[in-house]
């Protein structure tokens, strides 16, 4: 039985060989997701109207129970690998035969959505869920269609997602009864076993991440805004290291906080909301994105909430350390409503160092900008995948490996020209450790770093002398604006001074050996300008 109360496509759900026997429901909005969620039993209103929600067991990404089927149209093109591990298409078969007969027998949830604010390269994306939270998470993150454009919505890519359908890794070919899968030739992705929301947007992320380097669009794992002048900023990053933060500047527009793509002639949102970490999140550091946790339509993962008051404390880790809100971009007031921005004029790749010896804020050239691209170096903090219980140092090249299925000189390439077509200044930032690596150190002032951003984006820094760090060749400024002088040396905040060049050398051993497998596809500059560690 379909639900008559929402627009819907006239292409319907048989092209999925799904034959629903009890009730869909197409596109609907928040408050009919939440209520019924709530009637459900799946989820708890906090005070201020917030949707709270529980995970179960998988508080973050399983990226290792995530698959690419393996089949003559992409084979090729496929960094195949322990990022993008291989399954044939009989197992995905018998997958999606059980995956349709257990969406059938169950009231459904179909979202038809746009992914791309950019109308020359947006995918059309048909979510088809057993959980109305999760419809409400989709409708969150992606771009919702005007009323008129549904009739004749059709699904470019489609998600299929059933997180009470568990695998049997010794028939299905997977690694636990968690899921992912995705099948490029028949545009279909699969999802069980898992609760955790952001399976759904990653799993799409990959996907642009396959289609548009074909069209000459750079898929980037990084937030945008633009500036009072007009001009657009990019911050590369992995989860934690403050992509969503330090882009949700009050003095500047918000483009997107997560996904973008790069086009000739200007910069778009894959998105249409925002999903950020929110432990030990603060009004006073953080305000907008504080404002949204008590806001009707937010959706917190693993938050924990008071019962008798409904009051959530942000600073309780009790479920998680990952968790997360989800909330539609035009909750952020100074968010752009295109979704879309001018070319890039500046880059910033952010990192978090576990081991807090990178300078807190470093120019790139452009070959060190390539250089630290393909290197991704960064900690994974913890929650934020299954089994990390802490922050782990660990080079995610082009900042978002687990989401690339084509090999990084591919994204490394079409960056490096990007760059040199723009002209764009290039900065490295150090959102993790000083003073100590981790367990020793303390994080990185968040006001520090924000002042430190804002003027190399103003162009405060543009004048200011810097100097060659001893061990990484960066050119760290000697000065910045409300900022100490010794906070931009990072051996300065250690006491134990011979320590932090110990730990300096170490890593840029790491450096050094992580960078040999991309020698073979950059040129002499960029190996030239990278960090090779101690002779």
């Amino acid at each position: 039985m379909t639900d008559r109360g929402a627009a819907r496509s006239r292409f319907g759900l048989d092209r999925h060989g799904l034959s629903p026997e009890r009730r869909v429901f197409w596109n609907h909005r928040a408050p009919a997701l939440v209520t019924q969620t709530l009637e459900r039993g799946l989820g708890r209103l906090a005070d201020g109207g917030a949707l709270v929600v529980l995970t179960g067991q998988h508080t973050g990404r399983s990226p290792k129970d995530k698959f690419i089927v393996e089949e003559p149209s992409s084979r090729d093109d496929i960094w195949w690998g322990e990022v993008n591990a291989r399954i044939d298409e009989a197992h995905f078969d018998g997958l999606e035969r059980r995956m349709q007969a257990h969406l059938s027998a169950r009231d459904l949830w179909v979202q038809d959505l746009h992914a791309g604010a950019e109308p020359r390269y947006r995918l059309n994306v048909r979510v088809v869920s057993e959980s109305p939270w999760h419809s409400l998470f989709a409708r969150n993150m992606f771009i919702a269609p005007a009323d008129d454009e549904l009739a004749d919505f059709e699904p470019g890519f489609t998600v299929l997602h059933a997180p009470d359908l568990q695998a049997d890794p010794a028939r299905d070919g997977t690694n636990s009864e968690c899921f992912i899968l995705v099948h490029l030739k028949r545009r279909l992705i699969l999802i069980g076993g898992t609760s955790y929301a952001g399976e759904i947007k990653k799993s799409i992320f990959s996907v642009l991440n396959y289609l548009l380097p074909a069209r000459d669009v750079l898929p980037m794992h990084a937030s945008a805004n633009i500036g009072p002048q007009g001009e657009t900023s990019i911050f590369f990053g992995l989860s934690g290291t403050g992509k969503t933060t330090l882009s949700a500047d009050p003095g500047r527009t918000l483009i997107g906080d997560d996904e973008h793509g790069w086009a000739d002639d200007s910069l778009f949102n894959f998105e249409g909301g925002c999903y950020a970490k929110v432990i030990d999140l603060s009004a006073e550091a953080e305000p907008e994105i504080f404002a949204t946790t008590s806001r009707f339509g937010t959706i917190l993962e693993n938050v924990v909430l008071d019962e008798a008051s409904g009051r959530l404390d942000l600073t309780d880790k009790s479920h998680t350390e990952n968790t997360r809100a989800s909330y539609p971009i035009d909750f952020i007031p100074n968010a752009s409503r295109s979704g879309r921005g001018g070319v890039p004029k500046a880059v910033v790749m952010l990192t978090a160092d576990a081991f807090g010896v990178l300078p807190p804020i470093s120019r790139l050239t452009p070959d060190q900008a390539m250089y630290h691209f393909l290197s991704g170096y960064t900690a994974r903090v913890a929650g934020t995948e299954k089994g990390l219980s802490e922050p782990t140092a660990t080079f995610s090249t082009c900042f978002g490996a687990p989401f690339m299925p084509r090999h990084p000189s591919v994204y490394a390439e079409m960056l490096g020209k990007k760059i040199a077509e723009s002209g764009a200044d290039c900065w490295l930032v150090n959102t993790g450790w000083t003073g100590g690596s981790y367990g020793v150190g303390r994080r990185m002032a968040i006001d520090h770093t924000r002042a430190m951003i804002r003027a190399a984006l103003d162009g405060q820094l543009a004048e200011v002398g810097t100097r060659v760090h001893p061990n990484f060749g960066l050119n760290v400024p000697k000065s910045c604006p409300n900022i100490p002088e010794e906070v931009l040396d990072p051996k300065t905040t250690w006491a134990d001074k011979s320590a932090y060049d110990q730990t300096a050398r170490e890593l840029t051993k790491r450096f050094a050996v992580n960078f040999k497998q991309y020698e073979p596809y950059v040129g002499d500059s960029v190996k030239a300008a990278g960090i090779h560690g101690p002779a």
